[in-house]
């Protein structure tokens, strides 16, 4: 931990430490990281990484508890309490939180790693050792240029964020830490990017403070990515006019959309250059496709978990198609703004038109406020200039919710012959202990211009 931060971004509510099996503990410095942007509270996160097994103690320290539970539910995690202390063993990676008493705004958050890629070598290697790093001056970015692999130590922290507009052939990895980078990895026309192990916190401290954005760019990878953020419009990882990308194993905790895939061009540069000169892009914006979202476990406390459309450009129609999300779990849920309800969303709005969308094995926990379910081909006046072109095709398999907490219904509609949702299908669609045969039985409001609607 450098010098700078070991006062400044302490939360002292617990105490944590590890030890592989009979070995020596060793205490974790405990991260404090700011939650729900519509209560700013601060919950704690500590990570390491290991092999093999590791015994973990976890001490609350500020007031008594008489109950802990973890999170997501599908974790293998079980906890052992003797008096104030908790005992766990772990044999694998995990990520998860404990909650005190189902305090959900304080909770510790356990990022449990394998090791890390090794240090890679060669003249295209950019290395940050242990401690404190931050951007040239003047700047909030590290530069990077095509062909270089970036690679963090664990024991290293940045303070900024990396740019990766125009760059090819790029590699992030190792298991450092972006405190408070704002926009932390920001992609515009990236080729062949892979970006792998990193943890990023977010602060409310900007808007739009991201985990990830993939705009205009092909062939990219993230993997075992941890992200935290706080903040106004600050969503995971959000992806627009793209296509070839693929997101696995990771952990999100997000105080807006936690993973979205949208139509969007969102290029002002490219706009003002095309002004300028009066050439147009010679590499326009295209449609988005072949989005592959898989293994990672969520927690939003504002908007939604899963979400495809709503935004496009309507003088350049495009279509979002052959988007999945597998094996993800959700393990809460709150947005009381019925617009921008549900875990799994569908939208097409300004002229998108969304094709061939699956969401399999999905687990939910809970839902404070919010749809499950929210499949709509429409015109939002609060956020759209046109009518979509309408949803075909969309694929829920293997879908439980415990249903706890205060869901509203979920909802699929269309608004015209023209911005229709066609040929939805539900598989084996559980609610509690309950499977789901009919809309009546899941909840679920079916509005007008809606064809193919099957539930089995």
């Amino acid at each position: 931990m450098p010098t700078s931060l070991l006062y400044s971004a302490h939360n002292d509510d617990f105490t944590v430490r590890v030890r592989k099996s009979g070995g020596a503990w060793q205490d974790l410095y405990e991260y404090r990281v700011q939650v729900d942007t519509d209560t700013r509270q601060n919950a704690s996160m500590v990570y390491f990484d290991f092999d093999g097994s590791v015994e973990i103690e976890v001490m609350k320290n500020n007031g008594r508890f008489d109950q802990v539970s973890v999170a997501p539910l599908s974790s293998a995690v079980k906890v052992q309490r003797e008096g104030s202390i908790l005992r766990m063993t772990l044999t694998q990676p995990e990520r998860f939180s404990l909650q005190f008493d189902d305090d959900r705004l304080h909770n510790l958050h356990i990022i449990a790693g394998k090791p890390p890629s090794p240090r890679p070598t060669g003249e295209n290697v950019v290395y940050f050792g242990p401690g404190m790093h931050t951007p040239p001056a003047g700047t909030d970015y590290f530069p990077v240029k095509s062909g270089q692999h970036i690679y963090l130590d664990g024991g290293a922290v940045l303070k900024g964020a990396f740019d990766l507009a125009g760059v090819q052939n790029v590699k992030i990895s190792g298991r450092g830490l972006l405190w408070d980078p704002g926009r932390a990895i920001d992609l515009e026309t990236a080729r062949d990017i892979d970006v792998s192990e990193l943890i990023i916190v977010n602060s409310d401290r900007k808007d739009a403070a991201r985990v990830m954005n993939i705009r205009n760019s092909q062939n990219v990878r993230v993997r075992d990515l941890t992200g935290f953020t706080s903040g106004k419009w600050s969503d995971g990882i959000n992806i627009s006019t793209s296509q070839h990308v693929k997101v696995e194993d990771g952990y999100l905790r997000v105080s807006d959309d936690a993973v979205v895939v949208y139509a969007v061009a969102d290029c002002p540069l490219c706009r003002q250059k095309a002004a300028q000169t009066g050439v147009p892009d010679p590499n326009p914006p295209g449609d988005t496709f072949d989005i592959r979202v898989r293994n990672i476990r969520i927690w939003v406390d504002v908007a939604h978990a899963l979400y495809v459309g709503h935004f496009g450009d309507n003088a350049h129609p495009r279509t979002i198609r052959d988007i999945s999300f597998d094996n993800i779990d959700i393990a809460n849920l709150d947005e009381d703004d019925p617009d921008w309800e549900g875990v799994m969303a569908v939208y097409s709005g300004d002229g998108t038109m969304i094709r061939d969308v699956t969401f399999s094995d999905i687990r939910v926990d809970r839902i404070e406020e919010g749809k499950l379910i929210h499949i709509v081909a429409g015109n939002n006046p609060r956020y759209n200039k046109a009518a979509g072109r309408g949803v075909d095709g969309v694929t829920l398999r293997n879908i439980a919710f415990t249903g706890e907490g205060m869901p509203s219904p979920s909802i699929i509609t269309g608004l015209s012959p023209q911005t229709a949702v066609r040929n939805v299908t539900i598989e084996n669609l559980r609610i509690g202990d309950r499977p789901v045969r009919t809309a009546e039985d899941g909840d679920i409001i079916v509005g007008g211009d809606v064809s193919g609607l099957k539930i089995r």
